[in-house]
């Protein structure tokens, strides 16, 4: 008998360690098949909502955001290439230059929860930014992502013309920023137990077992 566990991964889609924080816990998770049964919802966090709509340079964003030089630039890009590498998941760094709005991004994945294909929705908006180095801002980019992953396309560029979602989107924000996540990724299971940070698949794995073990 699988064990129902209920998943929110809380997250933005221009946040390289949310990109491997899910590769992690999926990669957790295909150990635990015949185990527990994931009801997985990815909810909304931007990392920048006032980003202007043409980004900002990358290297210039991380310098003053975080005070980074250019060495420390490239050492993290180098670690977070390497741990992508490792999960199966290819950051070239090369070609993604800036940073992006991304709350037409998180309007489209709250809909495409609704339509029972937010998972491949968000692994497809975290390859055309990271791998592809895509404008995941860009309506049109955002409409044939929603195409590729089955959804309608014409649905996508209306919702994407009109401010639909956003007040629910607004709504989720402000909910986890109140229940005090300040911080990508933030995976919250059962409602109850958080685990933040890209952290390794055995992590994930060991928390999974326990918190299943423990449920009646």
């Amino acid at each position: 008998m699988t064990i129902p566990i209920r998943i929110d991964f809380v997250s933005d889609v221009s946040c390289p360690w949310c990109a491997i924080g899910l590769q992690s816990l999926e990669a957790a998770l295909a150990k635990l098949t015949d185990q527990v049964a994931v009801e997985m919802h990815f909810q909304p966090f931007e990392l920048n909502p006032n980003m202007a709509a043409e980004g900002q340079d990358l290297a210039e964003h991380l310098a003053k955001k975080y005070g980074m030089s250019p060495a420390q630039l490239e050492q993290s890009a180098e670690a977070i290439r390497a741990k992508g590498a490792a999960l199966g998941f290819t950051f070239n760094m090369g070609i993604r230059r800036r940073i992006y709005n991304t709350f037409d991004a998180h309007r489209l994945l709250y809909w495409a929860d609704l339509e029972g294909k937010q998972s491949v929705l968000k692994h497809a908006l975290l390859r055309a930014y990271f791998t592809e180095g895509k404008n995941p801002s860009a309506h049109e980019t955002l409409i044939e992502l929603a195409a590729e992953a089955g959804l309608d396309g014409a649905r996508a560029r209306a919702i994407l013309a009109s401010d639909e979602f956003s007040q629910q989107v607004h709504e989720r924000e402000k909910y986890y920023l109140q229940q005090g996540i300040q911080a990508v990724p933030s995976i919250i299971i059962n409602q109850r137990h958080l685990i933040q940070g890209g952290q390794p698949p055995e992590i994930f794995e060991r928390a999974l077992r326990e918190i299943a073990a423990a449920q009646p």
